[in-house]
């Protein structure tokens, strides 16, 4: 499948060679770069050009390390950047731990809306051939990606700092460089006359080569997102934003919340009545292995749900498997669940996980929901086969994460031996989770991380967060039977018996479900900030100790016994709903004003 994200580096390099064969050895044109005229004046140049905008946009599996770790969902074993953003330390001289978050800062998200804006100013002069393939001319699906693309890094911008200069003309070295940011109001009207300029010119469905690039549901999918974000608390009058000198900078001035909720139900809808989209196997059959069923979302190419995608070959290959991966399959064990997070799953009957629960507290790992078992790695786990200096280690092929107590009768005194996945194991302790768990979601077990890079699906967009969308607003304007009717669309597939939950509590399950059902997909970092959640969600994190005791007999009991202990002190300032605006683009530009606590 020759998808744009496959193609957006070898097509280039694919024109050139072409280029260079049709002229004298003598008379070529540079090997490194076109010059302007001939990529305005050949559309497959164009679409390359677009192409390099696709490829700079954000996503975890790349680089192998995601924004997990720097909220309640997972932690960076021995990563002291990691820690310094988790409790509030960045500056505008440093947003420790962001690096890994790929050309989502300032500067490289302005650098790809330039060439959006590049794109305009040149989009008159390109031949385009007019050819309609899925019902859309070259020119128009082109320029509808450009629409899309340039709201899409303007949205990160806004999720982050807030308003900013909204730029629409490619700058040269003589323009005024020196501009103020616009409001958050101003910001959120131009995404989304974006997203409405990109709707109208996107194609549906796309076929062939076209597949994986943007159509008419991600644009409004995007539109969905943005205007959720916009009516929630953070952007509302509240004492964080009210306070700053500007307050419009950093959200609305007015209390008309509840025309925002409706704006975001109706973008939300408009997704949904498209018609083209709906949940990976929604109702699971009898016999089902519902965990199963949603692994799969995760390790297929495509299911019914995705909106937006981002496709791979393992030439190109991810980090995330080696990275995610336990140690005692040479993984780096980087993305680890806390246990904070992992208490948050339901049992199998839809109750909440209790530690006060004797039954809960005794088998922890048991009768829990089918998300646990297809997102987490725990002690016990089952999985596949070790590799092969490992496999006389762990026959059974499970994780373990535990601790031996054993006896040694000539010595007269109990020693401990530990787990192959453990930070004292055998295989690479080094590399091994202090958190007692390892991701298991976008892992892929057919792939041994050790020597191959996995290539599984990025999904920029998929149907099940447009369905939580949509109850969130529901339940922000008060409709909760209509609330209910998508959160339990949800919990059904997840194999969870519906929720009858009115009021705060239908509020507090419906933000655990959007916590659990949209775990490392880059949501919880942005959800937390926009619920003012930052003090609940910065709390101490907490490990899973796992411990084998010597019985009475003296020998070691089979059935561990789980405990999960404070590891990782974190705490929040309320500063961090925002980013600094690094000092170096102050500097350049005098009309910024920087965010409030920096």
């Amino acid at each position: 499948m020759r998808n744009w994200i496959v193609i957006a580096t070898l097509s280039l390099f694919m024109v050139i060679g072409m280029n260079g064969c049709k002229q004298d050895f003598l008379d070529t044109q540079s090997q490194e770069k076109f010059t302007d005229d001939a990529v305005w004046s050949d559309p497959a140049l164009v679409e390359t050009f677009l192409n390099q905008i696709y490829f700079r946009l954000y996503e975890p599996l790349t680089d192998g390390r995601g924004t997990a770790n720097i909220v309640d969902e997972g932690h960076y074993r021995g990563n002291s950047a990691s820690n310094l953003h988790n409790n509030s330390q960045s500056t505008q001289d440093n947003l420790y731990a962001w690096g890994y978050q790929r050309n989502l800062v300032w500067n490289e998200l302005y650098k790809s809306i330039r060439y959006c804006n590049v794109f305009f100013s040149k989009v008159g002069e390109v031949p385009f051939t007019g050819t309609v393939v899925d019902g859309k001319t070259d020119e128009e699906r082109m320029t509808g990606e450009a629409h899309f693309l340039r709201a899409f890094n303007y949205h990160y911008l806004l999720a982050l700092y807030g308003g900013v200069p909204l730029v629409t003309e490619a700058y040269g070295l003589d323009s005024e460089f020196a501009v103020p940011r616009n409001s958050y109001e101003e910001c959120i009207d131009f995404i989304v006359s974006e997203c409405d300029k990109a709707a109208a010119l996107l194609p549906e469905v796309h076929s062939g080569s076209n597949i994986g690039r943007v159509t008419k549901g991600a644009a409004l999918a995007l539109k969905s997102r943005v205007l959720l974000y916009a009516a929630s608390d953070l952007h509302t009058p509240n004492p964080v934003i009210s306070a700053f000198k500007k307050p419009e900078l950093l959200g609305y001035t007015d209390i008309a919340q509840e025309e925002r909720w409706r704006k975001a139900k109706e973008a939300a809808k408009a997704v949904i009545d498209l018609g083209l989209y709906a949940l990976h196997k929604a109702e699971p059959a009898a016999g089902d292995s519902v965990a199963q069923n949603i692994t799969e979302i995760f390790l297929t190419n495509n299911t019914s749900e995705d909106i937006m995608v981002k496709y791979f070959t393992q030439v190109m290959g991810q980090r995330w498997g080696l990275y995610s991966s336990p140690n005692g399959y040479y993984g780096w064990g980087v993305n680890a669940p806390v246990a904070n997070f992992v208490d948050a799953f339901q049992m199998a009957d839809g109750t909440p996980f209790d530690w006060n629960n004797p039954a809960h507290a005794k088998d922890p790992y048991a009768n829990r929901e089918p998300r646990f078992y297809a997102t987490v790695f725990y002690n016990g786990a089952s999985w596949r086969q070790r590799p092969a200096d490992a496999q006389g280690l762990d026959p059974d092929n499970r994780i373990q994460t535990g601790t031996y107590q054993r006896w040694d009768a000539a010595a007269g005194r109990m020693y401990e031996t530990y787990g192959i996945d453990t930070r004292n194991g055998p295989i690479e302790n080094w590399n091994g989770s202090y958190t007692g768990y390892y991701c298991r979601k976008y892992v892929d077990p057919s792939v041994n991380v050790q020597y191959i890079r996995q290539s599984v699906t990025w999904r920029f967009f998929r149907y099940t967060e447009i369905l939580l969308n949509y109850a969130e607003a529901c339940i922000e304007l008060g409709e909760e039977a209509e609330a209910r009717t998508y959160i339990n669309a949800v919990r059904r597939r997840a194999g969870l018996p519906a929720t009858a939950a009115t009021g705060e509590a239908l509020k507090k399950l419906y933000r655990n479900e959007r916590r659990l059902e949209l775990a490392f997909e880059e949501h919880r970092y942005f959800d937390v900030r926009r619920w003012m959640i930052g003090p609940e969600a910065y709390s101490p994190a907490y490990q899973a100790r796992v411990v084998y005791p010597l019985t009475a007999n003296n020998t070691t009991a089979t059935t561990p016994v789980v405990t999960h202990v404070k590891f990782d002190d974190r705490s929040w300032n309320d500063k961090s709903y925002f980013f600094p605006i690094f000092r170096d683009e102050m500097n350049k530009n005098a009309k910024l004003d920087q965010n409030p606590g920096y």
